[in-house]
């Protein structure tokens, strides 16, 4: 795992912490904290980091309000802490 992928998981993490419990963040929170000036690109990277956090069981990935599995999902998703 590179470096960017440690950020992106650890930011996930940070930002919803900072959150109430069941708010959810955009994967494109965390990339825009990671690469503020050039986050489109880490927009797959921030997907896969949300698909590594939810196998770990840390967080859902969530579509429409349902959970989803991030690989799979085609458009936008939303990230929340599990059980949340």
């Amino acid at each position: 795992m590179s470096d960017v992928d440690s950020r992106l998981e650890q930011t996930i993490l940070d930002l919803l912490e900072q959150r109430r419990p069941g708010a959810t963040i955009c994967p494109s929170d965390a990339a825009r904290a990671v690469e503020p000036d050039d986050w489109r690109p880490l927009m797959d990277a921030a997907r896969a980091a949300a698909a590594r956090l939810a196998s770990a069981g840390q967080v859902e990935v969530t579509q429409g309000g349902e959970v989803v599995d991030v690989t799979t999902a085609r458009g936008p998703v939303r990230i929340r802490r599990a059980g949340g």
